[in-house]
């Protein structure tokens, strides 16, 4: 009896250890099944950028007023300053090393001065497409500051004679230097400001009272601009 006793015990226990097996498995399998999946931690990428940008700005237009017409002693020539709209197209080939295209159009009114003082000879317009090579600075943050130096030609069209009878000033190249700046307010918009120094010198052919004569008329102007810029 002690022995069938014992048996019993034994079973019962190996019985309860049995089921306390099958229910444990089913929790251990549940916890697998809905263990939580560690977050991927992503890093904010930086924002590529196109090379190509875009510059809209309001332009004067401030000639120095020096040059002569050679039959005349001790005369000179004066053109009016302007304000005009002024495109530009960039391209950048590296984050410092760009060029851009400077487009915009603008005339100017044309009078003597010195021994011809109160002629007005006459009206020109004038488109100066100028390409410059930059050098972009990018340590300061939002505001990136440039300089640059390139090279225009200039060409005269529309003119017209006043008191001349006759007026032809004639295309020309010219030098141009530059610096400016642009201050982005994010990643593609910003503002600017700019001035350039064009080098130009035309040389013109002209009639007065039927005496025909030439000269040169060194404008070399200021080109001041502010605008948007938009970097694509």
């Amino acid at each position: 009896m002690a022995l069938f006793s014992a048996n019993r015990h034994t079973c019962a226990l190996l019985a309860a250890t049995a089921l306390t097996a099958l229910a444990v498995q089913p929790v251990l399998a549940a916890d697998a099944v809905i263990a939580p999946v560690e977050p991927q931690i992503t890093e904010n990428l930086p924002v590529v950028l196109s090379p190509w940008q875009v510059r809209v700005r309001a332009l004067g237009v401030v000639p120095e007023n020096r040059g002569y017409v050679n039959e005349v002693p001790g005369s000179g020539i004066k053109a009016s300053n302007t304000v005009v709209p002024e495109l530009d197209i960039s391209y950048y080939f590296t984050n410092n090393i760009a060029a851009e295209l400077i487009l915009g159009t603008t005339y100017s009114n044309i009078t003597g001065k010195g021994a011809i003082d109160g002629l007005d000879v006459g009206k020109t317009w004038l488109l100066p497409p100028t390409l410059t090579l930059q050098y972009h600075f990018t340590d300061f943050g939002a505001f990136k500051p440039y300089i640059g130096a390139g090279v225009n030609y200039t060409f005269f069209y529309n003119q017209k004679n006043h008191d001349a009878d006759y007026l032809k000033v004639k295309n020309t190249f010219g030098g141009a230097l530059q610096v400016g700046f642009d201050y982005m307010i994010d990643d593609h918009w910003g503002f600017n400001f700019d001035v350039k120094k064009l080098y130009l010198r035309p040389n013109f052919d002209v009639t007065v009272n039927g005496t025909e004569m030439s000269g040169k008329a060194k404008l070399d102007p200021w080109l001041i601009g502010t605008g948007i810029t938009y970097r694509f």
